[in-house]
């Protein structure tokens, strides 16, 4: 077999392209643009070191020497101490033959110079096998460059799922994803094992916004922080883009975590392009959230609508210039750098994981003592309210990160001693109280306060299903109490939700009642999957799971069609954990299973999320691995329906 080329790219163009506004390859260690006009490309120049290999790249290669060294020595101190053949027994032309296969043996007979942790370059062409397990651990811990998953996870439940479908096989054998996959590049990968980086099929998969061939590629901070050259001269974007990209922060992640009053930052905003200023005599606090705010606003956008991200990791790229200056300007402000960093990080996995930055600012918060009543006395209530906001917005993200990895939560529910902040909008709020504002009128605080329900709900289901070992331990009756007890509470959120919802942009997905109706049914489904609280479930639990989980998909697919469902990796992970789901209750259906595949909607909910994860897959690469095992079962359920159909 060839040995394959390994490539890299760099995460911003060179220097010349940057500079003359010309789309850049960013193929290292020279652009094709420098290569045809024969000047020197930025990323040759030592000096100045404008391009670098991404640092994923460059400690894989430094890991897989160290290893392959440990071998070779390994492999070479066995074959001193082995006999050398005699040359007079017959064997005068296989003494090196001889010693090859020695060292061969010693190293493994799977050895390869471009394999991951020793597997063998050949083993790309046995048989793959894919597990849901195997790929939900691997779009888990990419996200957060972690290494452990809880319970709410929902790694055992992937485990058993992938046991479950073994009634798909005609002797009850395992399950194989990916075998036969004809000429598609799925079975060509040995999946069973760790990602092989260098292989020629990984690196042909889509490229888009910088995304590798791993869920988020392997892009580092450092590898994709512009050259200070290049953002010296970066000035603000037009006022109109500007204001569009404000516009989207303040309706979309402001309305999820209102950690900035938006009435200030505007006004901010208005006076930096009214009278323009040297950055130089600037608070770096402001520039900080003005180019945060810009990142942000343009990193949601592209979620929405899948397009590529330059501008905003430019953005960021630009606010990262001012984060130690603006750091230094006291708590509040430090907390809400880091916070501004994890919003962020939603949408884009750089530097440190996401779940590393929620911890800090929980621990920040609880050091502040912004969870405590006596941290609010004797402070206007404007401020008062401002560091409520700031103090649940944490509290959400802490929710949503901790219980999607299955992590002990940053803050504890007991511990919180104050009411949340008053759903009215900025303008509407003094030093003194809050304004009444028409009723009739929705507030856009109307929609984080609702959230915060949520979460609130979230965090008792993983308390309670998933993480109390003396309640799981309670007796039958007490365990169904407990699952009714917050089926009602889901119920009553959705019920109560605000309306009518503020009308404020088409595109954000939590002004839409279907993107309620989404989370009803994934929480809905986490409650009712097979937990720790009940670890078998009976036919009116898989019944409700299977409801749940189809809905979650059909309103998901409904955002999708109204182009306001957000491409990020909360997301791509809620949908695998949808689609599990339905694949699990439907093969655990105690009923005929080919009867029941046809009069459900399965096999048409299946394909519906099929289409999902390809839209998916132009961004996360990984999700190529979803689909094929989407599209096994699939194809499976279709083999079974249409062998006892009627000719």
């Amino acid at each position: 077999m060839d040995t394959p080329v390994i490539t890299a790219v760099a995460r911003t163009s060179c220097q010349r392209c940057y500079k003359r506004k010309k789309k850049c390859d960013r193929a290292l260690p020279q652009c094709d643009n420098c290569r045809t006009a024969n000047v020197q490309c930025s990323f040759l120049d030592g000096d100045q070191q404008s391009g670098t290999y991404p640092i994923a790249f460059v400690q894989g290669l430094e890991a897989k020497i160290q290893e392959l060294e440990g071998q070779l020595a390994l492999a070479l101190e066995a074959a001193r101490d082995r006999p050398e053949p005699s040359l007079d027994n017959g064997q005068s032309g296989t003494q090196s033959i001889g010693n090859s296969t020695h060292v061969d043996e010693a190293l493994g007979s799977d050895f390869s110079p471009f394999s991951s942790h020793g597997q063998a370059q050949s083993s790309i062409e046995q048989v793959p096998a894919i597990s849901m397990a195997r790929e939900l651990r691997i779009l888990s811990l990419e996200a957060t460059a972690e290494r452990h998953l809880g319970s709410s996870s929902g790694l055992s439940f992937a485990k058993l799922t992938q046991t479950i479908l073994k009634r798909l096989t005609p002797d009850r054998a395992d399950f194989v994803f990916g075998i036969s996959q004809g000429d598609d590049l799925l079975g060509q990968i040995n999946w069973d094992s760790p990602p092989d980086f260098f292989h020629p099929h990984m690196m042909n998969f889509p490229n888009i916004s910088g995304f590798g061939p791993t869920l988020f590629g392997d892009m580092s901070l450092s590898s994709i922080i512009e050259p200070s050259g290049s953002l010296s001269d970066l000035g603000l974007p037009t006022k109109s883009r500007a204001d569009q990209l404000a516009s989207f922060y303040f309706a979309h992640s402001h309305t999820l975590y209102p950690i900035i009053n938006q009435s200030e930052f505007l006004t901010l905003l208005d006076r930096i392009y009214e009278h323009p200023l040297d950055p130089s005599t600037m608070d770096p606090t402001s520039l900080f959230r003005v180019w945060m705010v810009l990142a942000i606003g343009s990193s949601s956008r592209c979620s929405v609508s899948v397009v590529e991200e330059s501008e905003a990791l430019l953005y960021y790229n630009k606010a990262l210039e001012y984060f130690e200056a603006a750091f230094d300007y006291g708590d509040m402000v430090a907390l809400e750098t880091i916070m501004l960093q994890v919003s962020f990080s939603f949408f884009n996995q750089l530097g440190p994981n996401t779940w590393f930055l929620v911890g800090t600012a929980a621990r920040m918060a609880i050091g502040l003592g912004l969870h405590t009543s006596s941290a609010y006395e004797r402070v206007p209530f404007d401020v008062a309210n401002m560091r409520k906001r700031i103090f649940f917005s944490i509290y959400m993200m802490d929710r949503v990160i901790s219980i999607a990895l299955g992590r002990p939560f940053a803050l504890q529910d007991d511990d919180i001693e104050i009411e949340p902040f008053i759903d009215v909008d900025d303008d509407h709020i003094n030093d003194l109280d809050a304004r009444s504002r028409d009723r009739l009128e929705p507030s856009l605080m109307s929609i984080p306060r609702h959230i915060l329900d949520l979460r609130r709900i979230a965090s008792k289901i993983s308390r309670q299903v998933y993480g109390n070992q003396s309640i799981i331990q309670a007796n039958m009756p007490h365990r169904e109490e407990i699952i009714h007890s917050l089926h009602k509470e889901l119920i009553d959120w959705r019920r109560n939700m605000p309306f009518p919802l503020p009308d404020v942009h088409p595109r954000v997905p939590h002004l839409s009642s279907n993107w309620y109706d989404f989370n009803y049914y994934t929480h809905m489904a986490m409650l009712y999957r097979p937990s720790p609280l009940f670890p078998t479930l009976d036919q009116v639990m898989v019944k409700k799971l299977a409801n749940a989980a189809s809905m979650s998909i059909r309103q998901a697919y409904t955002m999708h069609r109204q182009k306001r469902f957000a491409y990020n990796w909360l997301n791509l992970l809620s949908l695998f954990m949808s689609t599990i789901s339905l694949i699990y209750a439907s093969t655990a259906q105690p009923q005929e299973l080919v009867s029941y595949l046809q009069k459900a909607q399965v096999i048409d909910d299946l394909e519906l999320v099929l289409q999902l994860f390809d839209k998916l897959n132009g961004k996360f690469s990984g999700a190529k691995n979803i689909q094929c095992i989407i599209d096994r079962v699939l194809r499976r359920y279709k083999e079974m329906c249409n062998m006892n159909t009627p000719s």
